[in-house]
Order: C-alpha cells, then structure tokens, then sequence
C-alpha cells in the first residue's frame, strides 16, 4: 500500500511538458499561421496580414527578428522564429506571398486625407505593387490591419522600430502627426492589394 501511495505522490509531483503544441510533422508556414492564419489573413490587428506579401520582405523580417534587429511587444515573434531554421525561412516567405491578397478594411476613417498624405510623402516611390528603387524591401502596406499600420508608422517615428535601410521610414516617420498616421492607416487598409 505505502509502494502505491508513493507512486501516486510521484506521479503527481512530475512536472508536466512545457511544450503543450507540437510542431512535429508540420510545413513551416503552418506554425506562423497559427497567428498569422495559414493562408495568411489575421483575424486580429496585432498580427500582420502575410497574405501576397513580398517573400523578400517576410524574410527579411524573419533573419532580423532572429538577429534580434527588429523587435516586438511581448517578444513572440523573436521566439517563434526560434522553431524556423534558416532552410524554413524561404518556404514560409513562398508561402505566404502565393496567398490571395487579403481583402480591404472598409469604413475605417479618414482614407481621403491619407491618400494625401501617402502622394505628398512620396510613399507610393517604395511601397506600390513595381519594385522599390535601389533594390529596398519595402513591403505592401495596402489592406493590412489599420490598426497594425498605425503601430508601425508610429515606432517608426518614435524610435522603437529601427530595421529601416538607412533609417529611411525612420526619416520620413519623423515627419507625421498622430492624424497623418491615423489618415495614412486608414487609406492604406481600404486599398486593395494587387496580387503577385
């Protein structure tokens, strides 16, 4: 009885796995699309939409994460690219860019003045559907999360995001008001995606 009763103690005293999702048997992409959904359109704002996205954007993002260059809140992102080896990061980036562009956010605000905003600040020079001048990686920014937008230009201006070649969204972040941005977020959200 006491053999029993001690085994019964040891079996609930042995701590349980930590790692309650296996990634075992699943293609990379399914791992971001826990979040980011597998065909690449978030249900929430905090995550991007991936979905037609530039692959040499994702990767980009993906090494400096790793590299501990690009931060986020929390820091989910500089862990969950733990689980990705670097073979992984081109097939994630594949992935999510043959995806269907996701669709547009309607009647998220002022998209009028930010359609001002964007052509006043030269922004469509990097971030139209053609390839940024110079060979930068500037990603689409149409129908992403407004709200997700709004973030970035504003860790952008306020220093807290600083992955930017040659500090260029740095410099022109700088420039932006807290209405600029809200007007920007807004446009781009309701601007469809060209896909490919």
């Amino acid at each position: 009885m006491r053999v029993l009763s001690a085994l019964a103690v040891l079996a609930v005293a042995t701590p349980a796995a930590a790692d309650m999702i296996s990634s075992e048997g699943l293609q990379p992409y399914e791992v971001c699309g826990l979040c980011h959904g597998l065909d690449g359109v978030s249900a929430m704002a905090k995550f991007p939409k991936l979905a037609g996205q530039k692959a040499g954007y994702i990767e980009k993002q993906l090494h400096d994460f790793r590299a501990g260059r690009r931060l986020n809140d929390g820091g989910q992102m500089q862990a969950i690219v733990t689980e990705l080896s670097p073979e992984d990061i081109p097939v994630v980036a594949a992935w999510f860019e043959s995806q269907s562009p996701p669709p547009v956010a309607v009647g998220e605000g002022a998209a009028e003045e930010g359609a001002a905003v964007f052509k006043a600040r030269g922004c469509a020079d990097c971030h139209s559907a053609a390839p940024a001048p110079g060979g930068l990686l500037a990603p689409h920014l149409s129908a992403q999360h407004p709200r997700y937008l709004a973030k970035q230009l504003t860790d952008f201006r306020d220093g807290a995001r600083e992955n930017d070649p040659d500090g260029v969204m740095r410099t022109v972040a700088a420039t932006l008001s807290d209405a600029d941005i809200a007007a920007l977020a807004a446009y781009l959200a309701a601007t469809p995606r060209a896909p490919g």
